[in-house]
């Protein structure tokens, strides 16, 4: 209980209620607050709450649960009142004149005399705080709402031309106003973002906004351009030198966009959209064991669904890359658990991985368990899985599978059989047995190369 309340007494401080000193005999609003919150955890009201309202009736915490139980109990007049006077006993803070705007707004429901009263609580922070992005946003959603376009655009005027925060308002209010395309607003926000990205390059945020506001506005080489500043006054924003990167490719500037975009990954492999525009390079470019390994690290990062991971093993196995392959099965199981192809893949890369091929076979025995009653074994599977059966010299088995693999493959699997076919026959001679049947087999399988 000690704890627990040393934990509250923490957390009312953290929220705004006062920690003056209470002389004896006095309610400690702090106090009072703790044990309401003790008892509400109990499941029982508490009147504590509006006891520590009283005696600190400016604590923004305690004013606004007074007020929800006032508009739960259907008392919205009283409610009312208790957010007009705390917004009019701390008239110079803004966050307490913006909760009491959107207090009014939310529960005017349209009422003349509320938006009235909001309008005034918003222009008290303009008045403390000229240029105020929230309040002048609030301003224009009212005017918006009733309908007064041209005003609410006039409220943007207010907004400081070189302020991060400002820049971003005005370009979304333009564009809530549909006048996003009209000439002269463009030329506003134009200048609003210039400016702001002159005082603050570094700004992530406005760096952003910016660039897509001039690209969605057909202007690539200027987004480009304030990316290319802001990567200049923050190195470390990868985030954002990843999207220069491939705004160098919408704009038909290869080279730049892989320089870049390469120098991203050396500083962090784990950029996921540096992988993806590569691997999206590397493909139209024609360079396949690039973008395998572009796209096998997007994978790794991402995840995806089992048929991306086991086209991507397919193509690194086909090129005599089991260890990437493996790899990147690894993950697709372990995203994937019961998926039987997975399993059957990962088995046959990790023994032709000279690092796994002591260790396959228990993988082809899980993998082998979790087939589907009835299912047919795949014949490649069943091939690899006699060779590393072969390596731990048991032969019988060995043989099973070879037979099945045999079966298994379709006619038109003409390499794959003769494998199968010399890999049995060697396995009767260095037993010293069926020596007419392994020639046999040798003779068929020549017959399947021709």
């Amino acid at each position: 209980m000690i704890g627990g309340m040393a934990r509250v007494r923490m957390m009312v401080i953290a929220l705004g209620i006062s920690g003056m000193a209470v002389a004896p005999g006095e309610v400690d609003p702090r106090v009072e607050f703790a044990f309401g919150v003790l008892e509400e955890a109990r499941g029982a009201a508490s009147e504590r709450f509006e006891v520590a309202r009283v005696a600190d009736p400016l604590a923004l915490p305690l004013v606004r649960r007074a007020v929800d139980a006032r508009l739960a109990a259907g008392d919205r007049a009283g409610a009312v009142k208790l957010f007009r006077d705390l917004a009019a006993a701390r008239p110079g803070e803004p966050g307490v004149q913006l909760l009491y705007a959107d207090f009014l707004m939310r529960e005017g429901g349209g009422d003349s005399m509320a938006e009235s009263q909001a309008v005034a609580a918003l222009e008290t922070v303009l008045a403390a705080h000229p240029g105020n992005p929230a309040a002048i946003g609030r301003l224009f959603e009212i005017d918006l709402a009733a309908g007064r376009k041209g005003r609410a655009l006039t409220r943007l005027d207010g907004l400081a031309k070189d302020d991060p925060a400002a820049a971003v308002t005005y370009a979304a209010l333009a564009r809530r106003a549909g006048a996003a395309d009209d000439a002269d607003q463009r030329t506003r926000t134009d200048e609003h973002y210039e400016l702001s990205l002159a005082a603050a390059p570094s700004d992530p945020r406005l760096a952003r906004e910016a660039a897509e506001y001039f690209r969605n506005s057909g202007r690539l080489q200027k987004a480009i351009a304030v990316l290319e500043r802001h990567v200049e006054a923050a190195p470390s924003s990868l985030a954002l030198r990843t999207r220069l990167g491939v705004l160098y490719f919408v704009a038909k500037e290869d080279d730049k966009g892989e320089a870049v975009l390469k120098r991203v990954l050396e500083i962090d492999p784990n950029q996921a959209l540096a992988h993806q525009s590569l691997a999206k390079l590397y493909k139209l470019r024609g360079m396949p064991e690039l973008e395998r390994f572009h796209g096998g690290e997007l994978l790794k990062l991402r995840g995806g669904p089992a048929a991306d991971f086991l086209a991507l093993a397919d193509g690194w196995l086909a090129a005599g890359e089991p260890r990437q392959a493996r790899l990147l099965l690894e993950k697709a199981v372990f995203d994937h658990p019961g998926d039987s192809a997975l399993a059957v893949k990962l088995a046959i890369a990790a023994r032709r991985d000279p690092e796994t091929r002591d260790k396959a076979a228990r993988l082809f025995r899980e993998a082998e368990a979790a087939r589907k009653p009835g299912e047919k074994p795949d014949p490649a599977f069943s091939l690899e899985f006699a060779r590393a059966l072969q390596g731990e010299g048991q032969a019988k088995a060995a043989e099973e599978r070879l037979r099945d693999a045999i079966r298994g493959f379709p006619p038109e699997a003409k390499s794959e059989t003769a494998a199968a076919l010399r890999q049995l026959a060697e396995l009767w001679e260095s037993q010293g047995r069926n020596a007419d049947a392994a020639k046999a087999l040798r003779q068929r399988a020549e017959g399947l190369d021709k």
